[in-house]
């Protein structure tokens, strides 16, 4: 199968999630399913927007109270001639016509002395006298927003600022997009998991990648399991009913996807009735990837054991789908290629590559057991067989590889 028709079918595949209501903080990097409404109007009440004198009428006015924000407000009507202390976000007392800052204000004399008192303030003024601003420094009820407002659309992504904006209006929950759950399955009596390995042994450098990666995308990685070679532990992990195997999940299995005397994959699905909707696709590297449905409807994702070359078929198969699950798909990208790359007669190759102003540029290192090329760029270029020199697609990549 080719590499865009293999990347489409995963994006076809990915199961439609019901909408989840979650709390604020669960709720980033997912897309609202509902619009987000005000359920009170910002600011709730009419406060003052800078500290100074809440005041009615002309001046001079006398100081008959203060209020402080998340204080108790303003007991009795302002009448002309009078001022309240106050705050920036305390409650603007009821009969208030403006707020004059204390940078606004002088220290008045009371009406007929002729001079100012000693001790506190009691009256103030404008310099020069007068009436204030009407409405000046006073931040309405629903100025900002009204309850009952629509702010934002079904399908807006859920950013830093969303929750705060949500917060703001009163609420504690989200409807969003779930998260597809995705649970790895790391094969291969090779595979050690930490320390230097032994002769004939291997670190493994694919589950480390893969909830970063799948988190990127959109979903969470529910758990990771370490599997001996052998189809039976294989086949008990993917039995029906298992994590990662329900409707809407997605198990990922590394390293058993190829033809080699170690690689069960294929059987296994077979005896499990699974329908084989992707098994290789003619890209480099890669190549030896598989995508198939479990009679639960959950998904399978079969990597190569190689590192760069299952980091390209996540990329391929995994990503796609978990993306169109969270309604994450990102936008499409072309470049020039700044650099000469390898060019395979039949099958896409997948390139690592740094966006310069010149174009894409190759970073190399691109071997299919090592990642030091991905871990350098910022994007794969797509490089079609047999091309010509033509821009080629980029697929973005999370932080730098």
């Amino acid at each position: 199968m080719s590499w865009a028709a293999a990347r489409a079918l995963a994006a076809r595949s990915a199961g439609r999630l019901e909408p989840a209501r979650v709390p604020l903080q669960d709720a980033l990097g997912r897309r609202l399913t509902a619009p987000l409404t005000a359920l009170v109007p910002v600011p709730g009440v009419d406060v003052a927007a800078m500290d100074g004198y809440a005041v009615a009428g002309r001046g001079p006015w006398l100081v008959v109270g203060g209020v402080l924000a998340g204080g108790a407000p303003y007991a009795d009507v302002l009448r002309a001639g009078e001022a309240v202390e106050i705050a920036t976000g305390a409650p603007a007392p009821a009969g208030a016509e403006a707020v004059l800052p204390y940078e606004h204000t002088v220290a008045a004399p009371p009406p007929g002395s002729g001079e100012a008192g000693r001790g506190p303030v009691t009256w103030v003024d404008r310099p020069g006298g007068g009436a204030a601003e009407t409405g000046r420094h006073i931040r309405r009820r629903g100025e900002d927003i009204a309850e009952d407002a629509v702010v934002l659309g079904a399908g807006a992504m859920v950013t830093p600022a969303v929750l705060g904006l949500a917060a703001s209006l009163g609420h504690d929950t989200l409807l969003v997009r779930p998260r597809m759950r995705v649970t790895v399955l790391v094969t291969g009596d090779e595979v050690v998991h930490e320390g230097l390995p032994a002769p004939g042994r291997v670190r493994d450098a694919i589950g480390p990648f893969l909830p970063g990666l799948v988190e990127w995308a959109g979903g969470r990685v529910a758990g990771e399991t370490r599997l001996p070679d052998g189809p039976g532990p294989l086949r008990a992990a993917l039995a029906e009913g298992a994590p990662g195997t329900g409707a809407g999940d997605v198990a990922v299995v590394c390293g058993a996807s190829s033809k080699g005397p170690a690689d069960h994959l294929r059987g296994v699905l077979a005896g499990l009735g699974a329908e084989l909707l992707v098994d290789g696709v003619a890209v480099r590297p890669g190549h030896p990837q598989m995508l198939a449905r479990l009679p639960g409807g959950g998904l399978v994702v079969g990597l190569p054991g190689n590192p760069f070359a299952a980091f390209a078929a996540a990329l391929t198969l995994l990503v796609p789908l978990v993306r169109e699950a969270a309604g994450t798909a990102p936008g499409r990208e072309t470049s020039a290629l700044a650099g000469p790359v390898r060019v395979h007669p039949r099958d896409t190759r997948l390139v690592p590559v740094r966006r310069s102003g010149r174009g894409a540029v190759p970073v190399g290192h691109d071997r299919p057991g090592s990642l030091w090329g991905a871990a350098l760029a910022d994007a794969l270029a797509v490089v079609p067989p047999g091309w010509s020199g033509e821009q080629v697609e980029l697929i973005e990549l999370p932080l730098g590889g």
